[in-house]
């Protein structure tokens, strides 16, 4: 089942749980988030970044056909779209979301640009993703976090149908242990923002951490190290014998790291069990 992740999130409103959006780079990757849908009965959100992917019109298709194959929901969204160009592009090779940030940009300007890539991408039948306030890299800083009532207003004047929020997460790589998320602002965007939150930079949070945000309104998690690393991991934990095997040996490897992973998320945020919701 192909969809958009609107659909899905609002499910995960509905019902206090949260999907995982697994960044993928080639056809092992996307392979190993499948598998861990259906293994685990969960609908799931497939990330691509267009510098990863700028043949857009063949990875699209590639995508869409392997997720054709499968029993459970599947989306695909470009992740932190940058140009007005580059979200056309992915809405024309068949993505069925696309993520806009302009979140570094100021209010006015954030809102403008949104909207006019919403009113395009509405017209094709393609859900929008936002961000207010800003998910950085490597560093927390406070004065960027979401405010309620900015989010309210945001959301009236782009038409966006969802909104990554800044509650205390970054991309990347953290330097110094878990973030601290904060919970209690969580909460109060959950109870004045009309369409379903993202929380960018899950990698790395904390299990716990990321259960809670789950049930109090984050509908889409993105993750991209935790899976990566634990491709690697796998792969390294052949020791010695890494060194004398071909790639084609190596892909099954990485396939399971990523596949354990994601399937670990699934249990974390909920959506394990929750694919029967749209039969």
């Amino acid at each position: 089942m192909y969809t958009s992740m609107i659909g899905l999130m609002k499910d995960a409103r509905k019902n206090s749980y949260c999907i995982p959006a697994c960044a993928v780079e080639n056809e092992h990757s996307v392979r190993a988030i499948l598998n861990a849908a259906e293994e685990k009965n969960s609908p799931v959100i497939l990330i691509s970044l267009f510098k990863v992917n700028p043949d857009i019109n063949m990875w699209g298709r590639i995508v869409e056909d392997m997720a054709l194959r499968v029993s459970v929901p599947v989306a695909l969204c470009q992740d932190h779209g940058g140009t007005f160009g580059e979200a056309m592009r992915a809405i024309h090779a068949g993505f069925t979301d696309v993520m806009v940030d302009r979140s570094s940009l100021p209010f006015d300007e954030n809102a403008g640009q949104v909207a006019e890539i919403v009113r395009v991408a509405h017209a094709c039948g393609v859900g929008v993703e936002a961000e207010l306030g800003h998910v950085g890299i490597g560093t927390v800083d406070d004065s960027l976090y979401t405010q309620p009532d900015q989010a309210v207003k945001f959301c009236e004047l782009t038409g966006c149908d969802a909104l990554a929020v800044a509650i205390g997460t970054t991309h990347g790589v953290y330097k110094n242990g878990n973030p601290h998320l904060e919970l209690e602002l969580l909460k109060e965007l959950d109870e004045v923002v009309p369409v379903p939150l993202v929380l960018h930079g899950g990698s790395g949070t904390g299990d716990d951490a990321l259960a809670m945000a789950s049930k109090m309104g984050i509908t889409k998690l993105n993750l991209s190290n935790d899976l990566k690393r634990g491709a690697i991991k796998e792969l390294f934990s052949l020791g010695n014998d890494l060194m004398g095997m071909g790639a084609y040996q190596m892909y099954p490897r990485l396939t399971k790291g990523y596949q354990e992973v994601a399937a670990h998320y699934m249990d974390v945020t909920g959506s394990t069990g929750k694919a029967d919701n749209f039969r």
